[in-house]
C-alpha cells in the first residue's frame, strides 16, 4: 500500500512540474530580454531557475549555511532545473550532481548547464525520487534541498535516504515550507501543488524530528516568513500592474501563476504556512 501511494504521488508530481516546450520557451524569453541563448551566463538565468521562494536571494543565503568548499561534493535533491546547482559550482567551483522526478526538468537542466560553459564533470543531472536514490552509501559532503520535501509523502525515506548518502560529518541545508501548528488547510492552487493531493505540508518540529531520527544532528532552523512575505507581496504587485518580465518562474508555473502566488503570499499573511531555513549534520 505505501509502495503504491508513492507511486501514485510520482506520477502526479510529475504531471505538476512536467510542461510542454519549456526550453523553447525559455529560448523565447531569453530573446525577448534582449539575452543571446547561445552566450549566457549563470546570471543570466537567476530569473527562471531559481524555483524557490526569493530565489537567487534565498540560494546566496542558503550557500552561507553550507559553506562548500571547492573540493566538496553537492547533491541537489530537488534541483527542478537546475539553477542552485549551477550558482554553487560557478561560485565555490564544487562538484554538483542535481535530481528531480521531472524528466523536462533534468532535459533543461542539462541544456542550460550546456550554455553557460558549465562542464558535465562539474555539474551532472539525474531523473531520480529522493526517497530511493541510486548513489553509495556516504557520497556526498553536502546534501541541499529547496522546496522539495513539500512534495514528499513519506517524510521518512526522504530524511534516511539523505543521511545514507552524506559522509560523517556532512551537511544537510534545507529552504523550505512548513504548515503551522494550527493546522488550518492552506488555500489551493499553490506553486507546488495545484491540489492538496500532492502537498504534505509538515511542521518544523515535525521535520526536527524526521531530521534526528534519520542520524542527523540539527544545527538551527532560520525563519524566513517575514521575508517572504515582503517578496510575494513584490511579485504579486509586478503582475498586478502588468509589469512582469518576459523571463520568470511563470514559465514553470503556468497560466494560474497569479493565483498561485497570491495563495501563497495570503497563506504566509494569515499565519497557515511558514518558510525556514537550517543546517544539520551527519554524527
Amino acid at each position: 500500500m505505501g509502495n503504491q501511494r508513492m507511486k501514485d504521488s510520482d506520477r502526479s508530481i510529475k504531471k505538476q512540474y512536467g510542461t510542454d516546450n519549456l526550453l523553447e520557451r525559455i529560448f523565447g524569453a531569453l530573446v525577448m530580454s534582449g539575452k543571446d541563448p547561445f552566450s549566457l551566463t549563470v546570471d543570466d538565468l537567476a530569473a527562471v531557475d531559481q524555483f524557490h521562494t526569493r530565489g537567487r536571494n534565498s540560494t546566496i543565503e542558503l550557500s552561507e549555511l553550507a559553506k562548500p568548499q571547492s573540493t566538496e561534493r553537492v547533491l541537489d535533491v530537488g534541483c527542478g532545473i537546475g539553477g542552485s546547482a549551477r550558482y554553487l559550482a560557478n561560485t565555490f567551483d564544487c562538484r554538483v550532481t542535481g535530481i528531480d522526478l521531472t524528466p523536462e526538468y533534468i532535459k533543461v537542466a542539462k541544456r542550460l548547464t550546456d550554455l553557460v560553459n558549465l562542464d558535465q564533470k562539474q555539474v551532472d543531472f539525474f531523473t531520480e525520487s529522493a526517497t530511493s536514490m541510486s548513489f553509495d552509501d556516504e557520497s556526498f559532503d553536502i546534501v541541499w534541498t529547496e522546496h522539495a520535501q513539500m512534495n514528499v509523502p513519506d517524510k521518512r525515506a526522504f530524511y534516511h535516504e539523505i543521511a545514507r548518502v552524506l559522509k560523517p560529518g556532512g551537511r544537510l541545508v534545507f529552504h523550505d515550507v512548513f504548515r503551522t501548528e494550527d493546522g488550518i488547510t492552506p488555500a489551493f492552487p499553490l506553486p507546488w501543488a495545484d491540489h492538496p493531493s500532492i502537498s504534505f505540508l509538515i511542521t518544523p518540529k515535525d521535520a526536527g524530528r524526521h531530521i534526528h531520527s534519520s542520524g542527523l544532528r540539527l544545527k538551527s532552523i532560520q525563519p524566513r516568513s517575514e521575508e517572504s512575505t515582503l517578496a510575494f507581496e513584490k511579485a504579486l504587485a509586478r503582475i498586478e500592474t502588468g509589469e512582469p518580465h518576459p523571463l520568470g518562474l511563470h514559465l514553470l508555473m503556468g497560466s494560474n501563476t497569479h493565483e498561485k502566488i497570491a495563495n501563497h503570499l495570503q497563506n504566509l499573511k494569515n499565519k497557515t504556512t511558514a518558510v525556514a531555513m537550517g543546517l544539520a549534520i551527519k554524527t
